[in-house]
């Protein structure tokens, strides 16, 4: 059998919608005989009557009904093939399908994918979130392209450009008693220990090692802005990355470590990458950041030594 014709579907679901071979013809721009043609060469072709009339009115018999439920699904899949070479022919550079957690996304990221749209609107940017693990993962199976990770990450099949180091930081409740100055080891292992899932659980726990042989955390939640509620009305402690504290969180008090812990964020992605260029331009407008982020802390730093 010949392939269906799109526009006999489209016409057997206009008669039929308008009950009208005449209707039809005016909506379609098209001559009443031309529907007619269209509507007998579907059924010679089918082998079955598609379309009875009743008085003045055109309905769809059993078989005419269940053909227009399978040729509106081939034309939704025909008008997205229509919208996505209209993305190709009105600018459209490419998609890029990429991995981070929920830290980097809500802190680190904003202000490039903010550019990115600005900038390049032809780029189709796909997030997910992501722990470490499942992003290399990803980018093994060609599911995502690049990621914007934790490291440390022992896998030769991928690239690894390191972004940023981030200082970690304790938050406790703020009714908390006895709250040292600088938060060690020895004294987090003792307490009711609350961390996000992922490398920077996996960083906290190392660091936590020099006091514990095993440490544990007690409670592991999904999102830094829940952890710091939770810690807020007292049911343990954390350690974050510095980014996550804005410095108007009630009910927190803010303590460094010692000695000092810091997560590396890199930027991730399959040695054998094609390099595409929309790719190519997401990677270099978050590598981009390195150097934002290296002016700030020298400011920082210049303004301490001013202070003092």
């Amino acid at each position: 059998m010949r392939a269906l014709n799109l526009d006999q579907l489209r016409t057997l679901e206009t008669v039929v919608r308008l009950g009208s071979f005449t209707g039809a013809a005016r909506e379609l721009n098209l001559s009443q005989s031309a529907v007619s043609v269209q509507i007998r060469e579907l059924e010679e072709r089918l082998g079955v009557m598609l379309v009875e009339r009743l008085g003045k009115k055109a309905y769809a018999t059993i078989a005419g009904q269940e053909v227009i439920e399978r040729a509106t699904k081939i034309g939704e899949e025909a008008e997205a093939i229509v919208t996505a070479m209209r993305r190709f022919r009105d600018g459209w550079i490419g998609r890029v399908r990429m991995g981070t957690g929920l830290s980097a996304l809500m802190y680190f990221l904003p202000p490039v994918i903010k550019s990115l749209r600005a900038e390049h609107p032809g780029i189709e940017l796909l997030i997910r979130n992501l722990t470490t693990a499942e992003s290399v993962e990803a980018i093994l199976e060609n599911k995502i392209d690049l990621g914007v990770v934790t490291l440390p990450i022992d896998e030769p099949l991928i690239r690894v450009e390191a972004l940023s180091d981030e200082r970690m930081v304790a938050i406790l409740p703020a009714d908390l008693k006895g709250v040292p100055e600088v938060v060690d080891p020895a004294y987090a292992a003792h307490q009711q220990l609350i961390l996000e899932p992922g490398a920077i659980q996996h960083v906290v726990l190392r660091w936590l090692s020099q006091a514990v042989p095993t440490p544990k955390a007690t409670m592991v939640i999904g999102t830094v802005e829940a952890l710091k509620a939770v810690v807020a009305v007292g049911l343990g402690i954390s350690i974050v990355p510095e980014m996550a504290i804005s410095g108007m969180e009630k009910g927190l008090v803010v303590r460094p470590l010692d000695p000092p812990l810091q997560r590396t964020l890199a930027v991730i992605q399959h040695h054998n990458k094609s390099e595409e260029k929309a790719l190519t331009i997401v990677r270099e407008a978050i590598l981009g950041l390195r150097i934002q982020l290296g002016g700030r802390k020298e400011q920082a730093a210049l303004s301490s030594r001013k202070k003092r």
